[in-house]
């Protein structure tokens, strides 16, 4: 499921976000750089693990929507808590203010794609990563999240010296047709939020995406979300699984079980399905996870993020192992 939804706030907080414990801000330095290139590059961060050889490096990709490189949700810095969980074990890691959220003019195009959205700077980020002292130019792999998973695999097609994807709650099912499950569900669960025409608007907007009626002049406002019907065109054909089959590259694909916006039975279902016969793809599931990968019991909800959590320390861990001992 998108990140565009009302279920992830990029709005401020008066609470202060707090490291995780198990960031180590000792054990690596930050620096900023320039991602992108001309009037819509963005800024990022580089974390730089201190007094080792050269290692890893990963870029990593938020989710849906303007997300700044912390991928900033309320009080919750899921990119920052990877960033600096990893850097403390030893990767080097660059994360960006995608360009819909610094610049406003990326957001508003009436032409704006995914790829657009994302590739760009994707594959710059690749680039720089290999450039860097503190990074083996053949070890840098691309961790995406949500639809920074979705695409990741055509990052890998762009930039083939990608050594290996990290895959977090990646969506595979057509995002028109999750949102229309993510607020059908959401009715269940918080019904007093969602009208029953809520529903309906989505039903509409999704069977809209579906037909033949959807041409590039299709008005934003009949679409899912408002996005520009070029984005629709481009999505509506996409399949990452398939693309990930392709490359024969290291996967590691996370999945948090109580994800309602991506799930088990309609997104993680394809990746196993696609990649049964791939031995580089390795998918794992964290029962108590939800989208984000903060740990909880029962049904997720909307309300999980409007309080301070972290990423789940055991995904930090399996994340960084695997950096350290794959093989491109």
């Amino acid at each position: 499921m998108p990140d565009h939804a009302a279920t992830e706030s990029t709005t401020g907080s008066v609470l202060t976000w707090v490291p995780p414990p198990y960031a180590e801000p000792g054990r690596f330095s930050e620096h900023e750089v320039t991602v992108g290139t001309g009037p819509v590059a963005v800024p990022g961060t580089v974390s730089v693990p201190r007094g080792q050889i050269p290692g890893p490096g990963v870029v990593l990709l938020g989710g849906g929507g303007p997300f700044d490189r912390d991928e900033t949700c309320g009080p919750n810095k899921p990119l920052k808590d990877l960033a600096w969980g990893l850097a403390s074990r030893g990767t080097t890691v660059l994360r960006f203010d995608k360009a819909t959220y610094a610049h406003r003019e990326v957001a508003t195009a009436s032409d704006l794609t995914m790829t657009q959205e994302y590739m760009p700077y994707a594959v710059d980020a690749v680039g720089l990563l290999r450039r860097h002292r503190s990074v083996d130019p053949e070890r840098v792999f691309v961790l995406g999240h949500s639809m920074g998973g979705k695409i990741a695999p055509a990052v890998a097609t762009a930039a083939p010296t990608v050594a290996g994807l990290v895959i977090m709650a990646g969506d595979t099912q057509p995002m028109h047709h999750a949102a229309v499950r993510v607020i059908s569900y959401l009715a269940t669960v918080v019904p007093d939020q969602v009208p029953p025409t809520t529903i309906a608007t989505f039903q509409r907007q999704a069977a809209l995406v579906d037909s033949a009626q959807l041409t590039p002049s299709t008005p934003a406002a009949d679409l899912p979300f408002g996005l520009p019907a070029p984005y629709w065109l481009e999505l509506r054909d996409y399949d990452p699984v398939a693309i990930a089959a392709g490359l024969g590259k290291p996967m590691l694909i996370l999945q948090g079980g109580r994800d309602y916006q991506v799930t088990v039975a309609d997104d993680l279902a394809r990746w196993r399905a696609g990649l049964a016969n791939r031995p580089e793809a390795d998918i794992r599931v964290y029962d108590a996870d939800n989208h984000l990968f903060f740990p909880g019991a029962g049904p997720s909800t909307p309300a999980e993020y409007a309080y301070p959590q972290h990423v789940d320390p055991t995904v930090i861990a399996d994340i960084a192992d695997w950096l350290s001992h794959c093989k491109a």
